[in-house]
Protein backbone atom coordinates (compact mmCIF):
# COMPACT_ATOMS: atom_id res chain seq x y z
CA UNK A 1 0.00 0.00 0.00
CA UNK A 2 1.36 3.27 -0.63
CA UNK A 3 1.03 6.78 0.75
CA UNK A 4 -0.93 9.56 -0.88
CA UNK A 5 1.47 11.36 -2.93
CA UNK A 6 2.33 14.78 -1.49
CA UNK A 7 1.47 17.63 -3.60
CA UNK A 8 1.87 21.07 -2.43
CA UNK A 9 -0.69 23.88 -3.00
CA UNK A 10 0.81 25.36 -5.61
CA UNK A 11 1.45 22.26 -8.05
CA UNK A 12 -2.78 21.25 -7.87
CA UNK A 13 -4.31 22.05 -10.49
CA UNK A 14 -7.79 23.25 -8.98
CA UNK A 15 -5.69 25.98 -7.43
CA UNK A 16 -4.09 27.09 -10.63
CA UNK A 17 -7.52 27.38 -12.36
CA UNK A 18 -8.77 29.75 -9.49
CA UNK A 19 -5.39 31.71 -9.19
CA UNK A 20 -5.93 31.65 -13.16
CA UNK A 21 -9.61 32.57 -12.64
CA UNK A 22 -9.01 35.57 -10.37
CA UNK A 23 -6.14 37.10 -12.38
CA UNK A 24 -7.74 37.27 -15.15
CA UNK A 25 -11.29 38.54 -13.54
CA UNK A 26 -8.69 41.55 -11.68
CA UNK A 27 -7.21 42.28 -15.05
CA UNK A 28 -10.60 42.99 -16.93
CA UNK A 29 -11.72 45.08 -13.97
CA UNK A 30 -8.48 47.21 -14.34
CA UNK A 31 -8.83 47.27 -18.07
CA UNK A 32 -12.61 48.25 -17.77
CA UNK A 33 -11.70 50.97 -15.24
CA UNK A 34 -10.31 52.92 -18.04
CA UNK A 35 -12.06 56.94 -18.17
CA UNK A 36 -12.02 59.47 -20.68
CA UNK A 37 -10.53 63.27 -19.83
CA UNK A 38 -11.43 65.78 -22.06
CA UNK A 39 -9.30 68.51 -21.77
CA UNK A 40 -10.51 71.32 -19.62
CA UNK A 41 -9.77 73.81 -22.79
CA UNK A 42 -11.78 71.09 -25.18
CA UNK A 43 -14.29 74.08 -26.51
CA UNK A 44 -11.55 76.38 -27.33
CA UNK A 45 -9.16 74.00 -28.93
CA UNK A 46 -12.30 72.64 -31.10
CA UNK A 47 -12.97 76.07 -32.13
CA UNK A 48 -9.64 77.60 -32.46
CA UNK A 49 -8.94 74.51 -35.03
CA UNK A 50 -12.00 74.98 -37.16
CA UNK A 51 -11.41 78.63 -37.57
CA UNK A 52 -7.76 77.67 -38.49
CA UNK A 53 -9.07 74.67 -41.06
CA UNK A 54 -11.47 77.62 -42.83
CA UNK A 55 -8.51 80.40 -43.04
CA UNK A 56 -6.61 77.82 -44.12
CA UNK A 57 -9.46 77.00 -46.86
CA UNK A 58 -9.77 80.48 -47.56
CA UNK A 59 -5.95 81.13 -48.29
CA UNK A 60 -6.29 78.39 -50.52
CA UNK A 61 -8.83 79.13 -52.81
CA UNK A 62 -7.17 82.76 -53.57
CA UNK A 63 -4.01 81.04 -54.58
CA UNK A 64 -5.95 78.92 -56.32
CA UNK A 65 -7.33 81.82 -58.14
CA UNK A 66 -4.23 83.93 -58.80
CA UNK A 67 -3.18 79.94 -60.86
CA UNK A 68 -0.55 78.91 -58.04
CA UNK A 69 0.17 75.31 -58.94
CA UNK A 70 0.11 72.81 -56.11
CA UNK A 71 2.96 70.34 -55.74
CA UNK A 72 1.30 66.48 -54.39
CA UNK A 73 4.84 65.56 -53.88
CA UNK A 74 6.04 68.49 -51.20
CA UNK A 75 2.15 69.46 -50.46
CA UNK A 76 0.38 65.88 -50.22
CA UNK A 77 -2.67 67.49 -48.04
CA UNK A 78 -2.99 69.89 -50.87
CA UNK A 79 -2.78 72.81 -48.69
CA UNK A 80 -2.06 75.36 -51.30
CA UNK A 81 0.43 76.67 -48.68
CA UNK A 82 3.35 75.50 -48.88
CA UNK A 83 6.48 77.57 -50.26
CA UNK A 84 9.25 76.64 -52.93
CA UNK A 85 12.36 75.84 -52.31
CA UNK A 86 14.25 78.59 -53.90
CA UNK A 87 12.91 82.31 -54.16
CA UNK A 88 14.32 85.68 -54.12
CA UNK A 89 13.26 85.81 -50.37
CA UNK A 90 14.11 82.33 -49.43
CA UNK A 91 16.69 82.63 -46.31
CA UNK A 92 17.97 79.97 -45.31
CA UNK A 93 17.31 75.72 -45.48
CA UNK A 94 14.36 74.76 -44.40
CA UNK A 95 12.46 71.22 -43.16
CA UNK A 96 9.69 70.87 -45.10
CA UNK A 97 7.80 68.35 -42.42
CA UNK A 98 7.88 70.84 -40.37
CA UNK A 99 6.29 73.01 -42.39
CA UNK A 100 3.55 70.70 -43.06
CA UNK A 101 3.06 69.84 -39.67
CA UNK A 102 2.25 73.42 -38.26
CA UNK A 103 -0.38 73.44 -41.64
CA UNK A 104 -2.58 70.91 -39.24
CA UNK A 105 -5.74 72.89 -37.51
CA UNK A 106 -4.75 70.87 -35.00
CA UNK A 107 -1.97 72.96 -34.80
CA UNK A 108 -4.13 75.70 -33.14
CA UNK A 109 -5.45 73.41 -30.53
CA UNK A 110 -1.82 72.69 -29.94
CA UNK A 111 -0.60 76.17 -29.58
CA UNK A 112 -4.21 77.08 -27.24
CA UNK A 113 -2.49 74.07 -25.01
CA UNK A 114 0.73 76.21 -24.79
CA UNK A 115 -0.88 79.21 -24.00
CA UNK A 116 -2.71 77.56 -20.98
CA UNK A 117 -0.09 76.17 -19.78
CA UNK A 118 1.86 79.67 -19.50
CA UNK A 119 -0.37 79.93 -17.41
CA UNK A 120 -2.13 82.93 -19.71
CA UNK A 121 -5.99 83.59 -18.74
CA UNK A 122 -8.48 86.04 -20.94
CA UNK A 123 -7.48 89.22 -21.02
CA UNK A 124 -3.83 89.08 -21.03
CA UNK A 125 -1.24 91.26 -23.29
CA UNK A 126 1.89 89.00 -24.73
CA UNK A 127 4.30 89.80 -26.96
CA UNK A 128 4.83 87.94 -30.58
CA UNK A 129 7.29 87.45 -32.99
CA UNK A 130 6.83 85.85 -36.04
CA UNK A 131 8.84 85.22 -39.29
CA UNK A 132 7.92 84.12 -42.68
CA UNK A 133 9.29 80.74 -42.26
CA UNK A 134 5.91 78.96 -40.54
CA UNK A 135 2.93 80.39 -42.01
CA UNK A 136 1.02 77.52 -40.56
CA UNK A 137 2.27 78.00 -37.09
CA UNK A 138 1.55 81.97 -37.00
CA UNK A 139 -1.91 81.57 -38.00
CA UNK A 140 -2.43 78.94 -35.13
CA UNK A 141 -0.94 81.09 -32.75
CA UNK A 142 -2.68 84.20 -33.41
CA UNK A 143 -6.09 82.22 -33.73
CA UNK A 144 -5.35 80.74 -30.54
CA UNK A 145 -5.17 84.12 -29.03
CA UNK A 146 -8.29 85.13 -30.28
CA UNK A 147 -10.02 81.40 -29.03
CA UNK A 148 -8.48 82.39 -25.45
CA UNK A 149 -9.24 85.93 -25.40
CA UNK A 150 -5.59 87.09 -25.19
CA UNK A 151 -4.50 90.03 -26.84
CA UNK A 152 -0.98 89.50 -28.93
CA UNK A 153 1.24 92.72 -29.70
CA UNK A 154 2.68 91.32 -33.10
CA UNK A 155 6.46 92.06 -34.88
CA UNK A 156 7.17 90.17 -37.74
CA UNK A 157 9.49 88.72 -40.01
CA UNK A 158 9.40 88.35 -43.51
CA UNK A 159 11.82 86.97 -45.39
CA UNK A 160 11.01 83.00 -45.02
CA UNK A 161 13.46 79.63 -45.51
CA UNK A 162 12.76 76.88 -47.72
CA UNK A 163 8.97 75.88 -48.12
CA UNK A 164 7.77 78.82 -45.90
CA UNK A 165 5.79 81.79 -46.98
CA UNK A 166 8.25 82.50 -49.48
CA UNK A 167 6.72 83.44 -52.21
CA UNK A 168 6.92 87.24 -53.34
CA UNK A 169 3.63 87.79 -54.49
CA UNK A 170 2.07 86.01 -50.74
CA UNK A 171 4.24 86.74 -48.03
CA UNK A 172 3.06 86.25 -44.70
CA UNK A 173 1.95 90.28 -44.43
CA UNK A 174 -0.04 89.39 -47.54
CA UNK A 175 -1.89 86.49 -45.62
CA UNK A 176 -1.74 88.03 -42.61
CA UNK A 177 -3.85 91.01 -44.09
CA UNK A 178 -6.39 88.69 -45.96
CA UNK A 179 -7.06 86.65 -42.56
CA UNK A 180 -7.68 90.07 -40.76
CA UNK A 181 -9.73 91.15 -43.29
CA UNK A 182 -11.98 88.33 -43.20
CA UNK A 183 -12.31 88.25 -39.64
CA UNK A 184 -10.32 84.71 -39.10
CA UNK A 185 -7.93 87.23 -36.91
CA UNK A 186 -8.48 89.92 -34.75
CA UNK A 187 -5.14 91.63 -35.05
CA UNK A 188 -2.31 92.55 -37.55
CA UNK A 189 1.49 92.91 -37.22
CA UNK A 190 2.43 96.28 -35.95
CA UNK A 191 6.46 96.34 -37.60
CA UNK A 192 7.98 94.26 -39.69
CA UNK A 193 11.58 93.91 -40.79
CA UNK A 194 13.46 91.77 -43.17
CA UNK A 195 14.79 89.14 -41.22
CA UNK A 196 17.24 86.43 -42.81
CA UNK A 197 21.10 86.87 -41.36
CA UNK A 198 21.41 90.17 -39.11
CA UNK A 199 17.91 90.47 -39.48
CA UNK A 200 18.88 92.59 -42.45
CA UNK A 201 18.64 90.24 -45.20
CA UNK A 202 21.97 89.31 -45.75
CA UNK A 203 23.16 86.50 -48.21
CA UNK A 204 19.70 87.96 -50.29
CA UNK A 205 20.41 89.48 -53.06
CA UNK A 206 19.61 93.21 -53.94
CA UNK A 207 16.47 92.16 -55.46
CA UNK A 208 15.46 90.45 -52.88
CA UNK A 209 15.71 93.04 -49.96
CA UNK A 210 13.76 95.49 -51.57
CA UNK A 211 10.75 93.12 -52.39
CA UNK A 212 10.72 92.63 -48.98
CA UNK A 213 11.10 96.41 -48.39
CA UNK A 214 8.36 97.30 -50.69
CA UNK A 215 5.80 94.62 -49.31
CA UNK A 216 6.31 95.89 -45.51
CA UNK A 217 5.78 99.27 -47.37
CA UNK A 218 2.74 98.58 -48.90
CA UNK A 219 1.37 97.69 -45.79
CA UNK A 220 1.89 100.50 -43.74
CA UNK A 221 4.63 99.15 -41.65
CA UNK A 222 7.40 100.46 -39.73
CA UNK A 223 10.17 99.09 -41.45
CA UNK A 224 12.94 97.69 -38.41
CA UNK A 225 16.30 98.44 -39.71
CA UNK A 226 19.78 99.50 -37.74
CA UNK A 227 22.82 99.56 -37.80
CA UNK A 228 23.03 96.19 -37.63
CA UNK A 229 21.52 92.63 -35.45
CA UNK A 230 22.09 94.93 -31.97
CA UNK A 231 20.30 97.65 -33.36
CA UNK A 232 17.82 95.97 -34.77
CA UNK A 233 17.02 94.06 -31.38
CA UNK A 234 16.66 97.32 -29.82
CA UNK A 235 14.47 99.08 -32.38
CA UNK A 236 11.86 95.88 -32.55
CA UNK A 237 11.64 95.96 -28.42
CA UNK A 238 11.15 99.84 -28.95
CA UNK A 239 7.76 99.37 -30.90
CA UNK A 240 7.12 96.36 -28.00
CA UNK A 241 7.34 98.85 -25.39
CA UNK A 242 6.84 98.10 -21.60
CA UNK A 243 3.22 96.93 -21.57
CA UNK A 244 2.38 94.60 -18.53
CA UNK A 245 2.99 91.64 -21.06
CA UNK A 246 2.34 88.24 -19.67
CA UNK A 247 4.54 86.05 -22.19
CA UNK A 248 6.22 86.31 -24.62
CA UNK A 249 5.93 83.98 -27.83
CA UNK A 250 8.76 83.51 -30.72
CA UNK A 251 7.17 81.30 -33.72
CA UNK A 252 10.71 80.24 -36.21
CA UNK A 253 13.87 81.14 -35.85
CA UNK A 254 14.25 84.33 -36.15
CA UNK A 255 17.60 85.81 -35.25
CA UNK A 256 16.20 89.35 -34.07
CA UNK A 257 14.25 87.08 -31.43
CA UNK A 258 16.84 84.67 -30.40
CA UNK A 259 20.08 86.70 -30.55
CA UNK A 260 23.15 84.33 -30.32
CA UNK A 261 24.25 84.75 -26.24
CA UNK A 262 22.95 81.11 -26.17
CA UNK A 263 22.81 77.22 -27.99
CA UNK A 264 19.95 77.42 -30.04
CA UNK A 265 20.30 73.71 -30.48
CA UNK A 266 19.65 73.23 -26.87
CA UNK A 267 16.84 75.59 -26.57
CA UNK A 268 13.54 73.07 -25.50
CA UNK A 269 10.52 73.52 -27.49
CA UNK A 270 7.44 74.93 -25.17
CA UNK A 271 7.72 76.75 -21.85
CA UNK A 272 10.96 78.35 -21.56
CA UNK A 273 11.58 80.33 -18.16
CA UNK A 274 14.62 82.36 -17.38
CA UNK A 275 16.93 79.38 -15.45
CA UNK A 276 16.20 77.36 -18.57
CA UNK A 277 18.29 79.86 -20.87
CA UNK A 278 20.81 80.73 -18.05
CA UNK A 279 21.76 76.89 -18.07
CA UNK A 280 22.76 77.37 -21.78
CA UNK A 281 24.20 80.82 -22.13
CA UNK A 282 27.33 81.57 -23.54
CA UNK A 283 29.67 84.40 -23.39
CA UNK A 284 29.99 87.15 -25.94
CA UNK A 285 26.97 86.88 -27.77
CA UNK A 286 23.84 89.41 -28.16
CA UNK A 287 20.77 89.17 -26.52
CA UNK A 288 17.79 88.53 -28.64
CA UNK A 289 14.74 90.29 -27.97
CA UNK A 290 13.18 86.78 -26.28
CA UNK A 291 16.41 87.29 -24.17
CA UNK A 292 15.33 90.66 -23.08
CA UNK A 293 12.00 89.64 -22.41
CA UNK A 294 13.33 86.24 -19.87
CA UNK A 295 15.50 88.39 -18.22
CA UNK A 296 12.73 90.51 -16.60
CA UNK A 297 10.91 86.68 -15.73
CA UNK A 298 8.48 86.57 -18.66
CA UNK A 299 7.83 83.29 -19.43
CA UNK A 300 8.68 82.04 -23.36
CA UNK A 301 6.51 80.17 -25.97
CA UNK A 302 9.19 78.69 -27.76
CA UNK A 303 7.42 77.37 -31.39
CA UNK A 304 10.07 75.87 -33.19
CA UNK A 305 11.86 71.84 -33.41
CA UNK A 306 8.75 71.12 -34.22
CA UNK A 307 9.36 67.23 -34.31
CA UNK A 308 10.17 67.55 -30.49
CA UNK A 309 7.19 69.93 -29.89
CA UNK A 310 4.36 67.07 -31.60
CA UNK A 311 6.09 64.68 -29.37
CA UNK A 312 5.54 66.71 -26.19
CA UNK A 313 2.25 67.09 -27.17
CA UNK A 314 1.13 63.85 -28.56
CA UNK A 315 0.66 65.35 -31.78
CA UNK A 316 1.43 63.59 -35.33
CA UNK A 317 4.23 64.70 -37.28
CA UNK A 318 3.80 65.65 -40.52
CA UNK A 319 0.74 63.93 -40.72
CA UNK A 320 -1.44 62.40 -44.47
CA UNK A 321 -4.05 62.65 -44.47
CA UNK A 322 -5.25 65.55 -42.06
CA UNK A 323 -6.35 64.24 -38.70
CA UNK A 324 -9.80 64.98 -37.76
CA UNK A 325 -10.25 67.93 -35.58
CA UNK A 326 -11.58 67.28 -31.86
CA UNK A 327 -9.64 63.64 -31.89
CA UNK A 328 -6.26 62.64 -29.98
CA UNK A 329 -4.48 63.31 -26.83
CA UNK A 330 -5.00 66.74 -27.48
CA UNK A 331 -8.47 66.85 -27.04
CA UNK A 332 -9.08 63.86 -24.48
CA UNK A 333 -7.14 61.26 -23.34
CA UNK A 334 -8.20 57.85 -21.48
CA UNK A 335 -6.56 56.85 -18.13
CA UNK A 336 -6.96 53.76 -15.86
CA UNK A 337 -8.50 53.87 -12.42
CA UNK A 338 -5.23 54.40 -9.90
CA UNK A 339 -7.58 52.61 -7.06
CA UNK A 340 -8.88 50.15 -8.56
CA UNK A 341 -5.64 49.23 -10.75
CA UNK A 342 -3.58 48.99 -7.24
CA UNK A 343 -6.31 46.97 -5.48
CA UNK A 344 -6.82 44.45 -8.18
CA UNK A 345 -2.71 44.20 -8.17
CA UNK A 346 -2.65 43.94 -4.46
CA UNK A 347 -5.47 40.87 -5.06
CA UNK A 348 -3.16 39.35 -7.18
CA UNK A 349 0.16 39.36 -5.79
CA UNK A 350 -1.35 38.50 -2.41
CA UNK A 351 -3.07 35.41 -3.81
CA UNK A 352 0.27 34.47 -5.43
CA UNK A 353 2.38 34.91 -2.34
CA UNK A 354 -0.07 33.82 -0.24
CA UNK A 355 0.04 30.14 -2.31
CA UNK A 356 3.73 30.57 -2.40
CA UNK A 357 4.20 31.09 1.30
CA UNK A 358 1.57 27.94 2.17
CA UNK A 359 3.52 25.87 -0.40
CA UNK A 360 6.95 26.73 1.33
CA UNK A 361 5.44 25.63 4.63
CA UNK A 362 4.05 23.06 3.29
CA UNK A 363 6.96 21.59 1.72
CA UNK A 364 9.10 22.73 4.95
CA UNK A 365 6.81 20.08 6.99
CA UNK A 366 6.98 17.63 4.86
CA UNK A 367 10.92 17.41 4.90
CA UNK A 368 10.90 17.56 8.51
CA UNK A 369 8.40 14.36 8.40
CA UNK A 370 9.89 12.23 5.91
CA UNK A 371 12.55 9.76 7.23
CA UNK A 372 14.18 7.78 3.96
CA UNK A 373 14.97 4.39 4.49
CA UNK A 374 19.06 4.50 5.37
CA UNK A 375 21.04 2.89 2.82
CA UNK A 376 23.55 0.04 3.97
Amino acid sequence: MYDKPFIPVIQKTSILIIMALVSIVAFAVAFFSREVIISSTYDMKVKAAIQMKQAMAMLKDIRMEKGVFVDIENDPNETALVGTQFSLITTDEGDLDAKLTTLDPNFSAAMVELLTKAGLTSGDTIAVMLTGSMPGANMAMLIACDALDIHPIVITSIGASQWGANDPDMTWLDMEKLLFDEGLISIRSIAASIGGRNDQGRLLSPKGRELIRNNISEHGLPLITGDGLKDNIQKRMDHFGYRNYKSVVNVGGGVASLGTSFNLRLLPPGIVYRKDIEAISRSGGIDGAVVKFIKRNIPLIHVLNIQNLTEELGMAFAPIPLPEIGKGSLYAVEKYSLTVTMLSFLLVSGMVFGVGWRSHQQIKQRMMDHEPDSVI
